[in-house]
Formats: C-alpha cells, sequence, structure tokens
C-alpha cells in the first residue's frame, strides 16, 4: 500500500506509483470525494480534456451574426462601471 506524510502546513506528496495509476502529472487537480458506502475518502482525478466538453452548450435556435455579437458585447459594455 502507498503512503504519503502530511506536512505541518498540510501538503502531501502523492507516491509516484499512484500518479501514474491516475494519469496524474504537474499541475493537474485532484479531488477527494466522500463515499458514504464505506465513509472513505477518494482521491480522483478533476482534470478533464476538452473534448470532454463537447456538447455542453447547445446549438443557438437561430444563427446569429457578428453585428448581433458586437451589439451584446456594447450593450454589456455600457453599464459595466
Amino acid at each position: 500500500m502507498a503512503s504519503a506524510t502530511i506536512t505541518s502546513k498540510g501538503r502531501i506528496t502523492i507516491p509516484v506509483g499512484v500518479r501514474s495509476d491516475l494519469g496524474l502529472i504537474t499541475g493537474d487537480r485532484i479531488g477527494f470525494v466522500l463515499n458514504e458506502t464505506t465513509g472513505r475518502y477518494e482521491l480522483v482525478p478533476v482534470t478533464e480534456s476538452v473534448e470532454s466538453l463537447k456538447g455542453l452548450v447547445g446549438k443557438p435556435t437561430r444563427p446569429v451574426s457578428v453585428e448581433d455579437m458586437n451589439a451584446a458585447i456594447a450593450a454589456c459594455g455600457t453599464g459595466a462601471k
């Protein structure tokens, strides 16, 4: 079993084998999820690829022109301050 020590600042170093198994690289984020069945926390990668965002936003119901986009941006900008 892999283990780590918590520093006085609450930091840990994730062992290289665990990082490899999870596919983690420098800069990746991890989450701690409570498994209510076991009462234990699970370490899970929070990073997702750009491809996972596909389909998140639906297609517009009608085409939007560049002029319409510029007008919407300008309207938001006038009340910004």
